[in-house]
């Protein structure tokens, strides 16, 4: 296959960069003499009579004492790493138990069954779940029958769990778990890159709740970490347990040849920038894959993404069995596609990053990534889902046509030179360490001079007299006693701000059936009244949303088009944290808000992507207080910008006899919108140009009353989308916004961008807003304030080297459909903030 592609033009010209690891020997060593004579017997029942290296690191270390991070490659043998030195000390001391980890339900099934099968082969003591008594290792989770979980409590030796039930379910009911607790001698933490974020940040402070009871019931765990390739597993891990870690990280496992491919579609329209949609040369390398008997996984980004894709290669192979695999899918669901992708009758999966993870999918031949995943780190991940052991694998990122897409299809150095993420997690969040502190006086009463993990007793001691201020902690002698009558862990999610969600349901309220879910922060964007809905490759029309409820009715259609939700976005300050003067701007810091609302939606058609037409939804807001950074452009940067003709963020000048004219718009449309038919009531609806004012030689010419429409504000601010004319200002919010996360190392989708000409942050002037989709921010905003200079130069760099005309999703964003675009003002813009020359061309243009 790989050989076809090299010699065929339409591929290989588009392959950009093609890295190859060569097939690595397993680095093998003996088994331990002192490992227990049961365990030994048992591994060599599973044929296993040598270890790889970093296997016997990791147990010579936790022999040691030690806690332990694995960092080494998918498929190397990590489970092994923590399962050897835990039924070790199981086998030696009849009292232990320990306690695994994992970030997901699926991970944790996945590793109850070859657990429990090496623990019988050791002739450890266990019960099958079917007798009532808990197995050797056993899962408790949200979905633990009722009948099993007072048997694990008290009798499984090995309890597998993960962040969300040993923060709600198992913590703040400690009294229950009694012999668990006073012999917990392991804790196993799964999947450590995972921890970021806000995510990492609550679980740091759930395992200082958890080291607090266990020192409550006289336990010190020890515990073993594995993660895949980041920049600071020690710092991580040492964040997440507060304690010295040793860090093992040479992979002695065999690996087959490794070749990756970063492969950029080709340009259709170079005006314009426009490039052959990922998603489609995603789907044509794969039908290439599968048609030759390549088993194969694909990536996308969205769960819609995972959805269109799924739909176009069951249209191209009706013979073969195509899966995806996503977040909203149902337990059994997912259980189904893992055992059909094992046993190799799945021929190719389309996943979100819920296949990104270690669950046991076999081994996969190929993978493509469709789309830049977010992370240096995601990306290797992903690709290391391909492999077997000694034979080679593929793996292809299939660039979207952004700005940090196409940053690394021209910059390959980032990707494969660059060391990976650095994980950042604040265990010390004010609202985190609130919502923790909480949960932790629940469980116990905190004493006078206590700490919290490294929290200081004498901060602690200020939000407890916090807690005693809001009648939840009440004083007596020397500690504090809990309150309050809600339950303190029930409210508290630890990966959203919501930990609600959206049931979807098909059928009659009678008689319907649950086909997935979604949270509640994602129900306006993907199922809002009128919204396609996908799922397992079938197209639902959102029928209702009832958010009180919490359900969504679903039903069946066929259609050829999809659903995009459209909304408008403001943004206030609350507190300013720190201005500074930059080269012709000023660079600000702040506690801000944004209230976001969902207003419409658009029908695109599938293949083509044509817009169908728009539809009118009506939510209520939303708004998150967060940190923000902007960027203010000084009175000075914008008189140079007006002088050299590159500034179109002025307000319009509609003329003195604007207010007539409006008036008698509005008089001849009957004072109605003229594309959804309302009446206006109190407040005087707009009157919008259908060609913009700027496209015209004069004001009056534009004001001619065959280019004026009568609209309410709704379908002004749609009208507006359509034509909008991209301003500089826009675009570099657009480029800034694409880059800021492969400098911050972090998720595109934990910021977010506005512009604003007249911006109420900055006294009015025009403003850009990047800021963390986070509440009370992370650390992403106070990181760009620093880097304020690098992001700029980079962003005048990716503007500058773009070969399109005008603009284009892989620089500053696309005009509308019959505007145009903002490139020379962008990188005019750039260019002053920067200190850089205008480039040659953009000034021929204006000329």
């Amino acid at each position: 296959m790989l050989s076809a592609w090299r010699a065929e033009p339409e591929i290989a010209a588009n392959i950009v960069a093609w890295q190859t690891t060569p097939q690595r020997p397993a680095k093998v060593v003996p088994i331990p003499d002192g490992i227990h004579p049961n365990l030994l017997s048992g591994l060599e029942a599973q044929g296993i009579h040598a270890l790889y290296s970093h296997q016997r690191e990791t147990w010579e270390a936790a022999i040691d004492g030690k806690n332990v991070v694995v960092v080494t490659g998918t498929a190397s043998g990590k489970t092994l790493c923590y399962n050897l030195p835990v039924l070790d000390a199981l086998l030696n001391d009849p009292q232990a138990r320990a306690l695994y980890i994992f970030p997901t339900k699926a991970l944790a099934q996945d590793q109850l069954n070859p657990l429990n099968l090496l623990a019988r082969m050791t002739g450890s003591k266990g019960a099958s779940p079917s007798s009532g008594k808990a197995a050797f290792a056993a899962v408790y989770d949200g979905d633990t029958p009722t009948t099993l979980r007072n048997a694990i409590r008290t009798q499984a030796r090995v309890v597998i769990t993960n962040p969300d039930m040993l923060h709600m379910g198992i913590l703040p009911h400690h009294t229950l778990w009694v012999e668990l607790l006073r012999s917990l001698r392991y804790v196993v933490v799964d999947e450590l890159h995972v921890y970021r974020g806000v995510f990492g940040s609550h679980v740091a402070n759930v395992l200082r709740r958890l080291r607090r009871v266990c020192q409550f019931y006289g336990s010190m765990p020890q515990f073993i970490l594995t993660s895949a390739t980041i920049a600071n597993p020690s710092e991580l891990a040492e964040q997440l347990v507060e304690a010295p870690v040793t860090c093992v990280d040479q992979d002695g496992s065999a690996r087959g040849a490794q070749h990756f491919l970063i492969y950029n579609p080709p340009v259709i329209d170079r005006d314009l920038g426009l490039r052959r949609s990922s998603l489609l040369e995603s789907v044509r390398l794969a039908n290439e894959l599968v048609s030759s008997g390549i088993q194969t996984i694909l990536f996308g980004r969205s769960r819609r993404t995972v959805e269109l894709i799924l739909n176009y290669l069951r249209q191209n192979h009706p013979g073969e069995t195509m899966r995806g695999y996503r977040s909203g899918y149902l337990p059994h669901e997912r259980r189904e596609i893992e055992m059909g992708l094992r046993q190799g009758s799945v021929r190719a999966v389309v996943a979100t990053n819920a296949l990104e993870l270690g669950i046991d999918i076999g081994g996969m031949d190929a993978s493509i990534l469709v789309g830049y995943p977010g992370t240096i780190a995601a990306t290797r991940q992903q690709a290391g889902r391909a492999g077997r052991k000694n034979e080679a694998s593929l793996s292809i990122l299939v660039t979207a046509p952004d700005a940090l897409d196409q940053f690394l299809a021209h910059h390959p150095e980032y990707l494969f030179d660059r060391s990976p993420e650095h994980a950042l997690i604040n265990p010390n969040h004010l609202v985190i360490l609130l919502d923790h502190l909480r949960c932790a006086a629940f469980e116990l009463p905190f004493r006078q001079g206590d700490g919290f993990g490294t929290v200081p007793a004498e901060v602690v001691s200020q939000y407890l007299a916090f807690l005693v201020e809001s009648g939840i902690l009440h004083p007596s002698g020397e500690r504090y006693f809990w309150m309050a009558d809600q339950y303190p862990a029930n409210e508290i999610s630890l990966r959203s701000a919501s930990p609600d969600t959206i049931l979807l349901r098909t059928g009659s309220d009678e008689e319907s059936t649950t086909i997935g879910k979604v949270d509640i922060p994602s129900a306006g964007l993907l199922v809002h009244p009128g919204a396609i809905y996908l799922h397992d490759g079938q197209t639902y029309h959102v029928d209702t949303l009832d958010l009180e409820r919490k359900t969504a009715l679903l039903t069946p259609v066929e259609v050829d088009y999809f659903t995009e939700p459209q909304g408008e976005t403001t943004v206030s300050l609350l507190n300013p944290i720190n201005e500074t003067s930059a080269l012709g701007c000023t660079k600000h810091l702040g506690e801000i808000q944004v209230t976001s609302q969902i207003t419409g939606f658009r029908k695109v058609r599938w293949y083509t992507h044509e817009n169908l037409g728009i539809g009118r939804i009506e939510l209520p807001p939303s708004t998150l207080q967060t940190v923000g950074y902007w960027l203010a452009l000084s009175d000075e940067t914008v008189e140079t910008l007006k002088a050299n003709g590159l500034w179109k963020n002025a307000p319009n000048d509609y003329g003195p006899d604007w207010p007539r004219i409006r008036d008698l718009v509005r008089q001849r449309d009957q004072f109605r919108c003229q594309i959804c038919g309302s009446l206006e009531v109190g407040r005087s609806f707009h009157v919008h140009h259908k060609v913009p004012i700027r496209q015209f030689a004069s004001i009056e010419q534009a004001n001619r009353l065959e280019n004026l429409i009568t609209l309410c504000p709704t379908c002004h601010q749609r009208a507006e989308l359509a034509v909008k004319m991209r301003s500089g200002l826009a675009g570099l919010g657009y480029a800034l916004g694409q880059l800021a996360p492969i400098f911050l190392m972090c998720d595109r989708r934990d910021l977010g961008v506005h512009t604003d000409p007249q911006s109420s942050l900055s006294e009015g002037k025009p403003t850009v807003i990047l800021y963390d989709l986070i509440p009370a921010g992370i650390g992403f905003s106070e990181r760009l304030f620093e880097i304020h200079d690098e992001l700029l130069l980079r962003g005048y760099e990716l503007v500058a080297e773009c070969p399109c005309q005008d603009g284009c999703p892989s620089c500053i964003g696309p005009a509308g459909e019959q505007g145009e675009g903002g490139k020379p003002e962008s990188l005019a813009i750039l260019s002053v903030l920067t200190g850089r020359p205008l480039p040659r061309r953009s000034m021929d243009r204006q000329d």
